[in-house]
C-alpha cells in the first residue's frame, strides 16, 4: 500500500473522556502502524468540555494540552491542529490555519470519526472526506424520515462506514434510499490492552457507562420512540448479579438515590466514574483489573438490530477479559459462546458467567482472540481504506 496522507477529525480533545480518547487514538496508532502521515485535526463551533470541572466552556486551555500530551505519547506531535471557530474562526492552534487548510486540499482520505466534525467551508475543499458512523440508526431515519440536513451532509462525504454491520441488509427494518452503508468495525490496537496478568480473585464483572443520555439523539420512526440511552436496558436486567452470584460493579454518573438502592438490592456495586474517565491510562487499568464485563446497549442498537458493538467492549475483549453484552445482531458476524456472549433475556445471563468461571483461562484466551480476528486496527483500516477506494 502506499504511504498515504490522512486526516483523523474527531472531538477527543473537545470531550476528552477516557473512552472517547482511546475511540480516536485506535484510528490514529492504527493508521500509524499501516505505514501512513496520520495527522489530527478538531476544526469545530462546538464549546469544549473541561472534565477537571465539569463545564462546557468557551476556553480551550484544557483541549490543547490534551492534544500536546497525546502527541508526544503517540507519535503525533507536531501533526495537530485544534480550531475554535466558535471563537477564533482565522486561527488555529497546533500547526497553524494555513497549514489546516492546505492538509485539507492535500489528504488521500479525512476520516470524519462519529460524524462529529462539520463540514466547514474549509473542510469542503477536499472531496475524500469519510463518514464513520459509531451510532447506527439515527441517520438511517433521517434519511427515510426526509430530513434534507442529514440527506446534505451524509451526500457530502465521498463514502459512509458504519458500526452497524446489519445496516443495508433484510435484518435492520430502516430502507437504504439509495445510500450505500458500508460495515466497519471499531479499530482497536490490541497489544496496547493486552495484558498476561490474570484478575485477581475479587475482580468483578465491570463496565463504565453514562447512566442517561436520553434526549440527545431519541428520534421517532413510524410511530415508534426509539432511545440513545441505557438506562432502561440496565433496569430489565437488573436482578443479573443477583440471579449470578456475583457482584456486578458499574462505573456511572447514576443519581437519583431510588434506583442506585434499587441496583444495590439486586448486587450491583455503583462506582465514580471521573477518576477513570478523566485518564484514559487509569481507564485501560480499570478494564485490565476487571474479570470482564457485563453491560448492556442503547434502546435504538437492541430494537433496531443494528449489528453495533462497544468499542469499549472490544476494548475488554483485547485486554483478554470475556464480555457478556446484550444482543443487538452482532453476533450474525462474530463471537457466539467462547470469551463473547450475547444475551437477549435475563436467564442467558448467569448461564454465561458460570460458563465463563467454569474456564476462565480458556474463556480470557478466547476474548483476546476475537478482538484480533474482528477488532485489529490493521485489518480493520486496511479494509476501510480499500472500501472506499483510497
Amino acid at each position: 500500500m502506499r504511504r498515504k496522507k490522512i486526516i483523523v477529525m474527531g472531538f477527543m480533545a473537545g470531550i476528552p473522556i477516557a473512552g472517547v480518547v482511546w475511540q480516536h487514538l485506535h484510528y490514529i496508532i492504527g493508521l500509524q502502524r499501516l505505514g501512513h502521515d496520520v495527522y489530527y485535526f478538531e476544526d469545530s463551533a462546538r464549546f469544549a468540555y473541561d472534565p477537571t470541572n465539569w463545564q462546557t466552556t468557551p476556553d480551550y486551555a484544557y483541549a490543547i494540552e490534551t492534544l500536546s500530551r497525546l502527541g508526544r505519547e503517540h507519535g503525533f506531535e507536531g501533526r495537530w491542529c485544534y480550531c475554535a471557530r466558535y471563537l477564533h474562526p482565522n486561527e488555529a492552534v497546533g500547526i497553524g490555519l494555513r497549514r489546516m487548510r492546505e492538509m485539507y486540499r492535500e489528504a488521500d482520505a479525512i476520516l470524519n470519526i462519529c460524524g462529529s466534525q462539520e463540514l466547514n467551508s474549509d473542510l469542503l475543499k477536499s472531496d475524500r472526506v469519510l463518514y464513520v458512523e459509531s451510532d447506527p440508526g439515527v441517520e438511517q431515519i433521517e434519511i427515510d424520515k426526509g430530513t434534507a440536513a442529514s440527506i446534505d451532509k451524509l451526500r457530502r462525504h465521498k463514502a459512509l462506514f458504519t458500526f452497524g454491520e446489519n445496516v443495508g441488509t433484510p435484518a435492520f427494518p430502516v430502507p437504504n434510499h439509495g445510500f450505500r452503508w458500508i460495515p466497519t468495525r471499531q479499530p482497536v490496537v490490541t497489544d496496547l490492552w493486552k495484558t498476561l496478568i490474570p484478575p485477581q480473585p475479587e475482580a468483578r464483572f465491570t463496565s463504565v457507562a453514562n447512566w442517561n443520555t436520553s434526549g440527545l439523539k431519541d428520534i421517532e420512526w413510524r410511530g415508534e420512540r426509539y432511545l440513545w440511552s441505557k438506562s432502561l436496558e440496565f433496569l430489565k436486567f437488573a436482578e443479573a448479579p443477583q440471579k449470578s452470584g456475583e457482584v456486578f460493579e458499574l462505573a456511572t454518573n447514576l443519581k437519583d438515590p431510588e434506583t442506585r438502592d434499587r441496583l444495590k438490592a439486586f448486587g450491583w456495586s455503583l462506582t465514580d466514574p471521573n477518576a477513570i474517565s478523566i485518564d484514559p491510562d487509569a481507564y485501560k487499568r480499570y478494564l485490565q483489573q476487571s474479570k470482564g464485563e457485563f453491560t448492556v446497549a442503547k434502546d435504538q442498537y437492541v430494537r433496531l438490530n443494528t449489528g453495533w458493538f462497544s468499542d469499549r467492549s472490544a476494548c475488554y475483549l483485547a485486554a483478554g477479559r470475556p464480555v457478556i453484552t446484550q444482543e443487538t445482531g452482532f453476533s450474525a458476524h462474530y463471537g457466539c459462546r467462547r470469551g463473547l456472549f450475547g444475551f437477549k433475556t435475563l436467564d442467558e445471563i448467569p448461564e454465561a458467567v458460570k460458563e465463563i468461571n467454569a474456564d476462565y483461562a480458556a474463556h480470557s484466551k478466547a476474548a483476546f482472540e476475537v478482538a484480533a480476528e474482528y477488532f485489529e486496527a490493521s485489518r480493520v483500516l486496511e479494509n476501510l481504506l480499500e472500501a472506499a477506494g483510497v
